[in-house]
Formats: C-alpha cells, sequence, structure tokens
C-alpha cells in the first residue's frame, strides 16, 4: 500500500498546464526540470497538447 507524499515541491508545465511533483529520477536536475512527460518535451514549441 502507497502512501502520501504531501511536502514534494510542485511545479507547473508550460506545455499542458498541469501540475507535476518531485520524483526521485530527478533529484539531481530538480531545477532544470520544465516538462511533467517527453510528450510535453516533446511537443513544447507547438504549444499546449490537444485533450
Amino acid at each position: 500500500m502507497s502512501h502520501a507524499k504531501p511536502n514534494l515541491p510542485e511545479k507547473i508545465c508550460p506545455v499542458c498546464g498541469r501540475p507535476f511533483s518531485w520524483r526521485k529520477k530527478w533529484a539531481d536536475c530538480w531545477d532544470e526540470v520544465k516538462y511533467c512527460s517527453e510528450r510535453c518535451r516533446k511537443n513544447r514549441t507547438k504549444g499546449r497538447v490537444a485533450e
């Protein structure tokens, strides 16, 4: 069973506008992380992703 992680930092993805939380794989580069996913990173020049 997983537990809640209420104290993780969050950012807003500039492409989709959704909030995303800190992940362990981003521990060394959190300041450089801008996008919530590979999909948003690849679509960064196209603006908002169609839902």
